[in-house]
């Protein structure tokens, strides 16, 4: 079985603008180098068999390349505690667009379709109950702007989840434009 989701990658320089704000918070599990993405929709397990029907309805997509920017940092309550710390991305609209397109695509090879409110976001760190307040980080938001980046392909990912944290394995990429 394999565990996949879909993604974007975001520049190195826009990779090092996020871990460059990450800290000051007690108990947060932040997340290293390798785990920035932006998910355009979690797949979960398939066997080998649908992987390949997913890949091929991926290869299907067309959407153009375009740009966006970080805007901002939020955080992802769970039962009325913050749960996630993650940036936000702006404009919205085409990885909206690019998230329907690619459900769509799942959506013909037998890929449930994503039930969920796609928010854009790259998750910075996860929370445990209980940890410390993160009002200052978020008080901080501006240094999570950056200027556009241009975003011309998304790729599968196989996660393997391991004792210390997922490994994150691009299977396949996909050209926008």
């Amino acid at each position: 079985m394999h565990r996949l989701f879909v993604a974007i990658r975001p520049p190195a320089g826009i990779r090092s603008r996020l871990l460059g704000l990450m800290g000051g918070v007690a108990g947060a599990r932040w997340q290293n180098e390798d785990r920035l993405h932006l998910t355009l929709r979690f797949i979960g397990e398939v066997d080998r068999h649908l992987a390949r029907d997913v890949d091929a309805a991926l290869a299907s997509v067309h959407h153009p390349a375009f740009e966006v920017a970080l805007d901002g940092l939020g955080v992802f309550d769970r039962k009325g505690a913050s749960a996630t710390i993650w940036a936000g991305l702006a404009p919205a609209d085409p990885l909206r667009s690019l998230h329907r397109k690619i459900d769509r695509a799942l959506s013909r090879v037998g890929v449930e379709p994503d039930r969920r409110a796609f928010l854009p976001h790259i998750t910075l760190a996860r929370l445990p109950r209980g940890s410390g307040p993160i009002g200052s980080l978020i008080g901080e938001a501006g240094g999570a702007a950056s200027p556009p980046f241009h975003v011309s392909e998304f790729r599968l990912y196989e996660s393997r989840l391991l004792p210390d944290g997922p490994v994150y394995t691009p299977l396949e990429c996909y050209s926008l434009g």
